[in-house]
């Protein structure tokens, strides 16, 4: 009987025999991918027991600080409305010393919420406690928990209240403070400044001031006006109109 070469087929009879090389290679191949795949699941298996659990901590740790920051949302959003209806409860009392004693009372946490409170409790008292009103905002203006614009604003209402106690030495240098600032808050400043100026006796450095705040390209219409009107009222004519034009005069005089 002859052999058939290697990877052909050969007839004995009626049966049909093939060897191929192809095949054995195949079944090799499949076999090692077989292996390989089952030792990859092995160590990821391996890996997934020993480290496992830090993931299953991410996602834990994650979920409890959404749920955390959610809850504190809603804290904070009810203790403002809460607050809220506290003030708005002290601002609808009819008599001024009431008012002024339930804003008082209220108990606002640090920042804003007191800064507001602590104006309000102020304002009512400007006519009837001067003094103590002004040592409240000054109180409040050197308290460095309390966001820096509301700080500003203590100081301009407290050296701007009548018969605060407050020397003009005081006042000057608070107002100095304020003025490197810059906005409105300098122009502000700036003008309590001029007041002082004229409550001094010094109207020609007091009209001085008032024209450079008119003349400023940052004032506001509202304060433009008063430093205009102020200048008039000293028997001086505006360097600018209203609209930032130079008057006529003030270009002669220039000239």
């Amino acid at each position: 009987m002859l052999l058939a070469p290697r990877g052909t087929a050969a007839k004995t009879g009626t049966e049909i025999r093939f060897s191929s090389e192809d095949d054995s290679l195949s079944d090799s191949d499949s076999f090692i991918e077989e292996v390989s795949e089952e030792l990859r699941r092995d160590q990821l298996y391996k890996t997934m027991r020993r480290y496992g659990w830090i993931a299953v901590l991410a996602v834990l740790l994650l979920v409890g600080a959404t749920s955390f920051l959610e809850w504190r949302k809603s804290q904070a959003k009810a203790e403002a409305e809460a607050l809220g209806d506290t003030i708005l409860a002290a601002l609808s009392l009819e008599e001024s010393s009431e008012r002024a004693e339930a804003r008082g009372a209220i108990e606002a946490p640090e920042g804003s919420a007191r800064a507001v409170v602590t104006l309000l409790a102020a304002g009512e008292t400007y006519d009837t406690e001067p003094a103590q009103a002004a040592t409240r905002l000054l109180s409040m203006a050197d308290d460095p928990t309390i966001p820096q614009a509301y700080r500003q604003i203590a100081v301009l209402k407290a050296v701007s209240i009548p018969e605060s106690g407050l020397s003009v030495d005081d006042r000057r240098g608070r107002l100095n403070g304020l003025v490197p600032g810059g906005g409105i808050v300098r122009l502000l400043a700036q003008e309590q400044l001029a007041l002082i100026l004229l409550e001094e006796g010094a109207s020609d450095a007091a009209l001085q001031a008032f024209d450079d705040i008119a003349a400023d390209a940052e004032a506001t219409p509202s304060l433009r006006q008063r430093a205009t009107q102020m200048i008039t009222a000293l028997g001086g004519t505006p360097s600018f109109t209203p609209q930032g034009e130079v008057e006529p005069a003030a270009q002669t005089d220039a000239n």
